[in-house]
């Protein structure tokens, strides 16, 4: 929560000082996909909140005692700020990376981005700006890791722990029990063999791409789910709700269809 808080402030922060042409920059927000754009933009996606790591948040629900309907407008209202709050950050870190780097004239390349980003943004900032901008970057990662480390290894070990029998919430399959303890250290050490590839970008850019493909999975998962007999009416989806997760299917099926 903290490393998440600070990579929040400081990023938009940093758009602000940006100062980039507000129209153009509204204009940007449009829904076109440039050609060739597609690798991109399902990356963008992925990365930007739209991750198989979405499937962990009921097992933090589950860590933290929010499992009974009266914490529903609690999760309600977390699951909202928390989409506002990515929103946001996801625009300032557009914003940062377009305006500042691009009015410096310079081209990124795909192994030094952000340390190209803080060169860039001392010479035209100064120093503390500059180091501020790598302190929000290790904010952001970092606490990206630590969220796929946690939320992932819990989703894992809940699955084996179905496998094998266990009742749920066993203690092997909570945080620190054994499951979790293997899922983690394989989560860990084993990819680091793909950086022998020498392409983290590509990396990044590859592991977004394949997580956004989870988005259109739980749409159309959730639309019968969420309208079945089996929810209770006040928990079902209403209209709207039904209607973006059409959306977003549809999106990600015409995308396909495109490329």
């Amino acid at each position: 929560a903290a490393l998440v808080g600070l990579m929040f402030v400081v990023i938009v922060v940093l758009a602000v000082v940006a100062a980039p042409n507000i129209p153009e920059t509204l204009a940007g927000l449009l829904p076109v996909v440039p050609d060739g754009g597609l690798f991109y933009t399902l990356a963008l996606a992925g990365g930007g909140g739209g991750t198989i790591t979405l499937a962990a948040y009921g097992y933090w629900l589950r860590e933290k005692g929010w499992y009974t309907p009266k914490w529903m407008r609690v999760m309600r209202i977390d699951n909202s700020m928390a989409y506002v709050l990515t929103g946001v950050f996801v625009i300032s870190m557009l914003i940062v990376g377009a305006e500042v780097v691009r009015a410096a004239g310079v081209q990124m390349s795909a192994g030094d981005a952000e340390l190209l980003a803080h060169e860039v943004l001392v010479d035209r900032y100064g120093t503390v700006i500059g180091t501020t901008f790598l302190v929000g970057f290790w904010a952001a990662a970092f606490s990206s890791i630590i969220g796929v480390w946690n939320g992932v290894s819990l989703m894992f070990a809940d699955f084996w722990g179905n496998l094998r029998g266990k009742e749920s919430g066993h203690p092997d399959t909570r945080v620190g029990g054994k499951y979790f303890k293997f899922y983690l250290l394989w989560l860990t050490f084993p990819p680091m063999l793909l950086l022998m590839l020498e392409r983290p970008i590509f990396l990044i850019l590859l592991y977004g791409t394949l997580g956004s493909l989870f988005m259109p999975f739980l749409a159309l998962t959730l639309l019968p789910l969420l309208n079945g007999r089996r929810i209770p009416k006040e928990w079902g989806n209403r209209l709207h709700t039904n209607v973006a997760l059409g959306i977003t299917a549809l999106l990600f099926v015409v995308l396909g269809a495109n490329e």
